[in-house]
């Protein structure tokens, strides 16, 4: 099965910019779709963004607008533009056969996540 793994969170300040990268390996299928989610302290495991195959994308209304998931089969980036204290969270790819979607419950493959935190 697909094998994700995360990297480019760091510690920022408010407004500023990061760029997280996940790296794919072992898919198969043509039809599928990458997603960001994010989790915060004390929170549930929240959508952030998701490509499928196509280019098709989908925001979660808390970062359209400020962030842009692109790539392709192999290498999904999350750019992260005017971030917010509360966009502070660990930051997981992952992946499902099929189309995007918002559930976390829908996807198959997860990467170990990456840290982002935002500082005033």
């Amino acid at each position: 099965q697909v094998q994700l793994v995360e990297s480019g969170g760091g510690l920022v300040q408010a407004g500023d910019s990061l760029r997280l990268s996940c790296a794919a390996s072992g898919r198969t299928v043509s039809s599928y779709s990458m997603a960001w989610f994010r989790q915060a302290p004390g929170k549930e495991r929240d959508f952030v963004a998701a490509v499928n195959w196509a280019g098709i994308t989908r925001y979660a209304d808390s970062v359209k607008g400020r962030f842009t998931i692109s790539g392709d089969k192999t290498l999904v980036y999350l750019q992260m533009n005017s971030l917010k204290p509360e966009d502070t969270a660990v930051y997981y790819c992952a992946s499902k056969v099929g189309n995007t979607s918002p559930r976390r419950d829908d996807y198959d493959s997860w990467g170990q996540g990456t840290q982002v935190t935002v500082s005033s």
